[in-house]
């Protein structure tokens, strides 16, 4: 580890206390109890990363196109390939994505496998984006 010369190690110090307290340095009316308040109601880092991770997932076409047609219905991976045009081991592996999120579930029937929105939550998070994105401004 580098020395730190004493002004870097000053400016270091001022730093962390800056982000340990919440102060402005320019007067303003706000109420510093309610922002330090909203401060603790704040998603953690950790929470955070994990729903930046979450919506990552999301941010494929080709994952989100399934999730379109599982909000229909559920459906076996072949349903699936043929509803998105997509390769039975494309689809296969977005499915594996979408299950390591807890996005989608699934049951098997004899030898087929098929898959479903895993809850509400996941379908109503798939409509209000879709609502969301045809709504006219």
């Amino acid at each position: 580890m580098t020395n730190l010369n004493p002004l870097s190690t000053d400016v270091l110090s001022k730093a962390k206390a800056r982000s340990t307290e919440l102060s402005c340095e320019i007067q303003h009316p706000v109420d510093l109890n309610s922002v330090r308040q909203l401060h603790q109601d704040i998603v953690s880092v950790e929470k955070a990363q994990r729903m930046a991770e979450f919506f990552s997932l999301l941010g494929d076409a080709n994952r989100l196109r399934i999730l379109s047609a599982l909000a229909v219905q559920e459906l076996c991976v072949c349903d699936l390939a043929a509803c998105v045009k997509m390769s039975e081991s494309a689809v296969s592996h977005q499915l594996r994505a979408l299950r390591s999120m807890r996005l989608v579930g699934y049951h098997k029937q004899g030898r087929n496998v098929f898959y479903y929105l895993k809850d509400s939550h996941v379908f109503n998070l798939y409509r209000e984006v879709a609502e969301h994105l045809d709504e006219e401004d």
